[in-house]
């Protein structure tokens, strides 16, 4: 606050003050020298904080004036003296109340009356109602002094929202929508502001509450009283404070915390707005819903330029355009992500050390949703032909470079659909399509997350779509990548209608079709039924790897690496091994078997216990094992 600005609150605080005590005067001198009971003159108190609170709370001549009469004794000795001259106490009673203004004193100090009603004014003590003396409310002497503060009963329950360094700038095109809904004429409606990122919701608020001039305060929806008495009274006192502060309540909703959003505000008369990713509307009207979109790319990569700064944003180069792209991360999830960092690191593991803290942040939306697969394996783990290796490195190379082709490269300009990477590895079961998943999440330093079918696929009617939108939405925001195992059971083929359940059925494979084509991040299609999957799927996928199974080189080459350095062996000859004709997936199923048989043995692992872990793989696949194969491993 400037020298200026101090002084001119000063002057108008002692303004309200002496106008004030003009009209304690004034009642001083009816007390002193009843006449007819009726309301004082009204110029008497012009200008004085009396009146403010007399228009904020709708009050009568005489409702302001029996205000007046109840704080008055704590304000002005005259007004104290004249009391105690009267009643023989500190304090008005109803009596001399009702001496002074007649009868409508009495209707005027009802329960349901403002003064009452708002605890404006309270009766004290148990006598006669005449004998009953009239105090007022800390908060409300304070208020008519000229001062305000947050009510001691709100502290820690109501919190204020700082003010934006400037105004409306500091939000967008959602922080003029809330302005103009609450500076109409009439009764300010109750925002629903729907939206995932409570930080810039909050912000977009202060904005527009900052721009109409309107202290913001909040309130966690879990933080409200589900009992309705203690329920009640916060309405009342946060209502009041609402007045009083001239200011507005924003309501945080969060998860299952909709019904004690929607009661209090219900209970609430000033401006009022309700948070959360979908809020439902309270019963009050009028209401009005305001979408506050997710941060774009060109947003999110500013956003990350503001959190860490100038010289840490520019020392990340390109790196930072490819966490902007990667992690949909909300601002309290980047500076989450920023704070991770130690200040003192090292140029060189600043990209590193940043990207994986955006990683750790961006879990916790699919977490629960989705099993996340943590593994260590790498390009020399796979045991492919080389055309599939290099489809999986193109495909690879597609997510790297997702920022420079649809940004820079102006690609989502011009269209954002199906620019995602979305890919259907095919092959028979144990060929190597999971693995693959795992060395692409390796590479690229992304998670991998193996969508759990059976915490998707509904029986109810539209379930299974709300699900998937979970799911996708969450991964639009974590930068992970996913995994659809068993594709063929959730893509299916559309077929012909005919009963409501093919249609349903329908709908959901239509649904599918629209999330994949519109995500933008790698979703992987595994399948060892091909030909089960819907044609409109293919058409949409960008990579469709085909994983053969191993041929007797290629088998031969697993056999050679499956087992770890550290797993001690003795006369194994991958070469006859490879005559066994499994896939990769079997072999290393064999091989983890005869490992345990070995260290059972407490021996290395040789062809005898090879010959054994192999004959409990066929039998677990119900095929025979030939007497070639036999001999070829005895």
């Amino acid at each position: 606050m400037t020298l200026e600005t101090h002084i001119s609150a000063e002057v108008a605080i002692d303004t309200m003050r002496e106008t004030l005590a003009r009209h304690c005067d004034a009642l001083a001198a009816r007390i002193a020298a009843p006449g007819i009971p009726g309301p004082l003159p009204r110029d008497t108190a012009s200008g004085s904080a009396l009146e403010a609170a007399a228009l904020l709370f709708q009050l009568t001549a005489v409702e302001t004036d029996l205000l007046c009469l109840a704080a008055g004794p704590d304000l002005h000795a005259g007004l104290a003296e004249a009391v105690g001259r009267a009643t023989g106490g500190p304090r008005a009673d109803v009596s001399l109340a009702m001496s002074l203004f007649g009868p409508e004193a009495w209707t005027a100090l009802c329960p349901a009356a403002p003064l009452r009603h708002l605890q404006l004014v309270t009766l004290d003590g148990t006598a006669p109602m005449l004998r009953r003396t009239l105090s007022c409310d800390e908060r409300v002497l304070q208020f008519l002094m000229g001062l305000t503060y947050l009510d001691a009963r709100l502290d820690g329950l109501v919190h204020p929202v700082p003010q934006p360094i400037t105004a409306i700038s500091a939000g967008g095109d959602t922080a003029w929508a809330i302005a103009n809904a609450w500076n109409e004429e009439g009764v300010p409606p109750v925002l629903l502001l729907a939206g995932s990122d409570p930080e810039t919701v909050r912000a977009e608020m202060a904005a527009a509450a900052a721009s109409l001039g309107l202290p913001l305060f909040r309130i966690a929806a879990a933080e409200i009283p589900t009992d309705w008495a203690e329920r009640h009274a916060l309405s009342l006192y946060l209502d009041r404070e609402l007045a009083l502060s001239g200011g507005a309540i924003l309501i945080e909703t969060a998860g299952d915390d909709a019904a004690p959003a929607k009661a209090l505000a219900d209970q609430l008369n000033g401006p009022t707005a309700i948070a959360g990713e979908d809020p439902d509307p309270p019963e009050r009207a009028p209401r009005l819903r305001i979408e506050i979109p997710a941060a774009d790319l060109t947003e999110r990569r500013a956003l990350w330029q503001e959190v860490l700064g100038a010289p840490r944003a520019d020392a990340l180069g390109p790196t930072l355009d490819r966490l902007a792209g990667q992690f949909g991360l909300d601002r309290s999830g980047v500076r989450a992500a920023a704070d991770m960092v130690p200040p003192d690191a090292a140029p060189e593991a600043l990209a590193p050390t940043l990207w994986h803290a955006a990683r750790v942040q961006g879990r916790r939306r699919l977490d629960g949703l989705a099993l996340r697969i943590d593994s260590g394996a790498t390009w020399d783990d796979l045991v492919l032909p080389a055309p599939v290796i290099a489809q999986l490195r193109d495909l690879t190379a597609h997510v790297r470079q997702s920022w420079k082709v649809s940004e820079q490269w102006g690609w989502r300009a011009r269209s954002p659909r199906g620019l995602g990477a979305a890919a259907l590895f095919a092959g028979a079961s144990g060929t190597g399509k999971t693995l693959a998943a795992e060395v692409i999440a390796g590479e690229l330093a992304l998670d991998l997350y193996r969508i759990d079918l059976s915490q998707v696929v509904s029986k109810y009617i539209g379930e299974t779509e709300k699900n998937l939108s979970r799911v996708f939405d969450a991964a639009e925001r974590s930068g992970a990548i996913l995994l659809f195992d068993e594709a063929d059971a959730l893509f299916g083929k559309r077929s012909e209608v005919k009963d409501s359940h093919d249609r349903y059925a329908n709908i959901e494979v239509s649904y599918l079709l629209q999330k994949m084509e519109s995500y933008r991040g790698l979703a992987i299609l595994t399948t060892n039924q091909k030909n089960a999957l819907d044609l409109a799927f293919l058409r949409r996928l960008r990579f469709v790897v085909t994983f053969p199974f191993p041929d007797v080189m290629a088998r031969a080459a697993i056999w050679a690496q499956i087992f770890p350095a550290a797993t001690p062996t003795s006369a194994l000859d991958p070469a006859r091994l490879a005559r066994l004709n499994l896939s990769g997936g079997a072999i290393r199923s064999v091989a983890l078997n005869a490992s345990y048989l070995a260290a059972e043995a407490d021996g290395p692992v040789q062809m005898t216990h090879v010959l054994a872990a192999v004959e409990r793989e066929y039998a677990k696949l119900e095929k025979p094992l030939s007497s070639a194969e036999r001999r070829a491993i005895e």
